[in-house]
This record gives C-alpha cells, structure tokens and sequence, in this order.
C-alpha cells in the first residue's frame, strides 16, 4: 500500500472532518442544517456551487470520455458550461425569491396542495440517486487503483464518508468541504493541464496535429461516440437545460441572504467551471497520448481513471497520489450535498409538510433531516455496487436529463404562465421522469450488442440521453395537464396569486 497516497487522503479527511466539527458547533435551527442558515457571500457561494457542480463525473469521466471519443467527449464540457448561462439569467433569481429550502417549497408557493410538493420531492429523490450513484463508481475506481481495495468497501467507505458531514455539520460543513473542494480541484487540474501543455511545447496545434497523427483525424471531430447528429444535440439539451432542473444546484440559492447575492453565485461559478473545462481537453488528450487507451481501459472499461493514470505518467506516484486526493475530496463534497438534498426532500417535503402538515420544531425537523440522510446513503450505495462499470458522465447526463425534463417545465411555467396549475405540475414532473427511465433503460448505455453496457442485446432506443424526446414530453404534459385542470383551478383567487408570485419572483417583495 502507498503510504505517499495514505497521506493525502488522511490530509483531505482530516480538514474536512474539522470543517465538520466547527460547523457542528454553529448549528442550531433547521436553517442552518439545510440553508447554511442564508448566510453565504456570493464568494462562497459560487465556489459552494462549483464544488457541486464539478463532480466526479466532470473530473474523472469528462477527461475519460475525452481520451476514448475525443472531441465527443468535450460535448460534455461545453454543456457544462453553456449551462450557467441558462440558470444565471432565468432561474437564479425568481428561484431565490419564491423558495425557502427545496424546489417543492418554490412551487407550494403557488400550488399549495400536497400532491404538488409529493410529486416534486419523488423527482429529486431520483435525480440525487443517479447523481450519486456516479460519484460512488467514480470513487470505487479511484480507490481501487490507488489501494487495491475492493470496489465494494470503496463505495462503503465514502458512503459513511458522506453521511458524517450532512448527519454532524449540515450545509455549513457541506458548503464549505465544496469549496475547499474547489480550490483544491482547480489547482490540481491547472498543474496536470501545465504539464501536458509543456510536454507538447506550449502548442495546441502541436498536441492536436499529434493526437491526429497518432490515433486518427476521427479524434478531432465529431462522430466518435454520437454518429448521429440528434444523438449530440440530444445530449446537448440535456446538459445545457439540466442544470436548471438539479435541485442540489437550485438548494443552494436559499444560502444566501437575496436574489442579487444568487445572481452573484453564478457568475463566480460561471467563470470557476469556464477554467475547469477549458483544461479537461488537455487532460482527455494528455491520458490518450502518454497513457492510452488499452492502459486506461485495462483500469477502468468506463475510463474513469485517466487523470488519475496521466498524473502517474507525468510526476510518478507523487502527483497521483495527490491528483487521486483531490479527486475523492470532489467525490465527497458532491455527494454530501447531494445527501442532504435528498434528505430535504424525505424529511422536509414528505415527513415534514405531508405527513405532519409542517407542525414540527426545528430540533424534530433536523432530526428527521438526519434520518432522511442515512436513508438516501443506504439506498445509494446498494444501487452502485450494481454499476461499477458504467461511465460515470452518463449517469450524471442523465440526470441532467430528468431535471430538464421534470424541473425545468414547471419552474418556467410555475413563474411566467398565468394559467399554469398543480394539476399541470403533476403531469410534467410525472412525464419527465417516467419518460426519462423508460426510454433510458432502452437505451445504449443500458443495451448493447457488443456487451460494453449493463445487458447483451440490441438497443430500442438509438438515443445515448433521450432529451431531444422527454423535454418537449415534459413541457407538453405541462401544457395539457394544466388545460384539463383548468375548470378546477380557474378561480379569482388563483389570479391574485399568479400576480402576486409574480412580483415576488422579480422583485423578492410581496403584494400588499
């Protein structure tokens, strides 16, 4: 066992658990366990979210992906990044005014009615799972690689790893392990990228003119992976929409104090996740010349390895003992945030507001919150010992593919159509996700006949992420499902609030 790799990874548990330890000491309320009680700076909060957002797929499966389909791979981060913009300028503020901790609080705040928030809180709870089932194959792989553990006690190791932070220290712990996280990742990218630059001699025309001359012009554009023009703009939309939709993002806009602070978040997320995925390409590129592909596959089928395998090759055991740290301190920071997102659904939405119509304190409610965290780590863990060899970029693509879907419909509707009702919410949440894990279990990243997926067998549906179908699916449900229900809803006082909701969302006042 490496005792160089041991060092660094105590290093990075022991900060975090102190980070945990202090914020423990600070938190006394229900909105310090799930909001960091709003008291973020636009600062924290945009590394805060950077952490969330570059995860392990971004770090390990962005640059895998890139080293085995080249410029296909970069479609990743280019939709990454595109993806700020849509949440920046449409949904940071009117997000932040209606909200209080969850998207079910948001939509409540026009359709106060149980199935509306039940509905909601069943869509995050899927969307965190698959989130987190990446992150946990992420971690298996790394682990495995460096310690020559088995994939099964890696993935339980970070499981406990990840509950400890929500269970003692919160969002408090959880922000700032994300942006501890950040820092750390930025750092460890730029060194890896630097040397990948200076290996080729500062010349990106040099590294491209050899990655073509050695493994192909194929490598340059695309068709590698989505031969098929609406396999790439389906992927696309996902990425670019699905942001709008994660609720691990959208939680964190109630951290701070108001709408301008949110905008704020963004655009230093923007700019963080704009370097990051401007370097994946070096080192996507770097893993396929130094490494190659038969030495990353031989690791990993997936490719989830290759930075940590570049990082062998260019500075020994090293650079990739600490590239592998920083790699499992982003595996922690995501996961601890999406835990308590999925615990905020369970124990906020459906405990507390369903079950026991909001007549909690806030020590019953945190308690829960605690409850509802070591429920969504158990779950989570079963499932990833079933998907060791899936390409963790899939299954966050995925889920980028049910929040654009089911979330971003109704968020759009729920704040700019005046005839939009709970019975429309239902429907679009409902189809979004249904649509999503249908025809995702049919296609071939679930089926393929050459057996690099879960099954053997020919796929039903061509599409790697079937986005191009399920949002015009959603925002359709959306618009019939409300049509239907209008004779229901279609009252005075569904108008007043539509004005009023209105206001709140641009403004954060309320309507006298």
């Amino acid at each position: 066992m490496n005792w160089i790799s041991i060092s660094f990874f105590l290093a990075i548990v022991g900060l975090t658990l102190v980070v945990t330890y202090i914020a423990a000491q600070r938190m006394s309320s229900a909105k310090d366990f799930y909001t960091a009680g709003g008291g973020l700076t636009g600062w924290q909060n945009g590394f805060a979210i950077a952490g969330d957002y570059l995860s392990a797929a971004a770090f390990l499966g962005v640059s895998g992906a890139i080293a085995l389909t080249g410029f296909d791979g970069f479609f990743f981060s280019i939709g990454y990044v595109v993806a700020n913009l849509v949440l920046l300028y449409v949904i940071a503020e009117p997000m932040r005014n209606l909200g209080k901790y969850t998207l079910a609080d948001m939509l409540t705040a026009r359709f106060n009615e149980k199935r509306v928030r039940g509905v909601a809180a069943g869509g995050t709870i899927i969307i965190v799972i698959l989130y987190m089932i990446a992150q946990l194959v992420g971690a298996g792989a790394l682990i495995k690689l460096l310690f020559g553990i088995d994939y099964w006690i890696a993935v339980l190791i970070v499981g406990v790893m990840m509950t400890t932070y929500v269970l003692f220290g919160g969002m408090t712990a959880t922000s700032w392990v994300q942006i501890i996280k950040a820092v750390l990742l930025l750092f460890g990218t730029g060194l890896l990228a630097g040397l990948v630059f200076h290996k080729f001699g500062y010349s990106i025309t040099h590294m491209f003119d050899t990655i073509a001359k050695d493994n192909g012009e194929s490598f340059l554009i695309p068709g590698m992976k989505y031969s098929s023009s609406i396999d790439s703009i389906s992927m696309m939309m996902a990425l670019v929409l699905g942001t709008s939709g994660l609720p691990h993002i959208l939680m964190r806009f109630f951290t701070v104090k108001d709408a301008k602070t949110a905008r704020a978040s963004i655009s230093w997320a923007t700019w963080i996740t704009t370097i990051f995925f401007s370097l994946t390409i070096f080192l996507g590129f770097g893993a396929l010349h130094f490494v190659g592909i038969e030495s990353i596959l031989a690791e990993s089928k997936a490719g989830n390895t290759a930075a940590p395998l570049l990082a062998k090759y260019l500075g020994g055991e090293v650079l990739m003992s600490f590239i592998s740290a920083v790699a499992f301190a982003t595996i922690l920071a995501v996961v601890s945030g999406l835990v308590l997102t999925g615990a905020s659904a369970i124990s906020h939405d459906i405990y507390a507001e369903i079950i026991k119509d909001g007549k909690l304190s806030a020590g019953q409610e945190v308690a829960a919150g605690r409850l509802g965290s070591i429920a969504i780590a158990i779950l989570s863990i079963f499932l990833a010992l079933f998907a060791q060899n899936l390409n963790v970029s899939f299954l966050v693509s995925f889920a980028f593919c049910i929040g654009a879907s089911a979330n971003l419909p109704v968020i759009l509707y729920t704040i700019y159509w005046k005839d939009f009702n709970s019975t429309g919410t239902v429907a679009a949440i409902a189809t979004g996700v249904l649509s999503c894990l249908i025809l995702g279990a049919m296609g071939p990243n679930i089926w393929s006949e050459s057996g690099h997926a879960i099954f053997t067998g020919a796929p039903l549906v061509d599409l790697a992420v079937p986005a191009i179908i399920t949002i015009p699916l959603g925002f359709l449900a959306g618009f019939i499902g409300a049509k239907l229900g209008a004779k229901r809803h279609n009252t005075a006082e569904a108008d007043s609030l539509y004005r009023t909701i209105r206001v709140k969302a641009n403004t954060g006042a309320r309507m006298c």
